[in-house]
């Protein structure tokens, strides 16, 4: 969120307070759902699970050369197991960034499983394009949050506090 307000002129700055995060493929319209946010959500989810598929080809070539290069059933074992494994994890990672942000450094740390296991994170960004952006009930939660605090923090007083019943009065 960003609480800058931008200094321009005030018929083209946008309303004061924090802006929305961006969503890749979807920017802003994830906020009130505007500017073709369904077709953008179904062309997400099918791109993904287009491209988990394709992903799943390349994956199976591999696995015929490696038999055709008759590495042995323990290789090719392995690698089932190892893509298996990485592709669980990637999606159970992916899936949970989506409800609280990951800590970078560790984040960071999983790159090479999540690379392995492409094709987990794929699928869970195919499944969440079933309800919703990806991120986008994190996103909506903080973005609420940031407004509240500034609607309180902007909150002009109606009273004078001084004058309060029961405070202290001079004399």
């Amino acid at each position: 969120m960003s609480d800058e307000t931008g200094t321009g002129t005030p018929s083209t700055s946008p309303a004061p307070g924090p802006r929305p995060e961006e969503i890749r493929f979807f920017g802003t319209s994830w906020v009130d759902h505007s500017g073709g946010y369904a077709l953008r959500r179904a062309a997400v989810g099918v791109g993904a699970l287009l491209a988990a598929v394709a992903g799943c080809f390349v994956l199976r070539l591999a696995y015929q050369g490696l038999a055709i290069a008759e590495v042995g059933a323990f290789v090719n074992v392995l690698v089932v197991v190892m893509f298996a494994l990485c592709s669980a994890f990637a999606f159970s990672r992916t899936w949970g960034g989506f409800s609280q942000r990951p800590d970078p450094e560790r984040q960071a740390s999983l790159r090479g499983f999540l690379t392995i296991g492409f094709v987990g994170v794929l699928v869970a960004h195919a499944l969440r394009c079933l309800t919703e952006a990806p991120g986008e009930k994190l996103r909506r939660q903080e973005y609420e949050t940031a407004r509240e605090q500034f609607e309180r923090r902007t909150t002009r007083r109606t009273r004078n506090p001084a004058k309060k019943p029961g405070g202290k009065k001079k004399g």
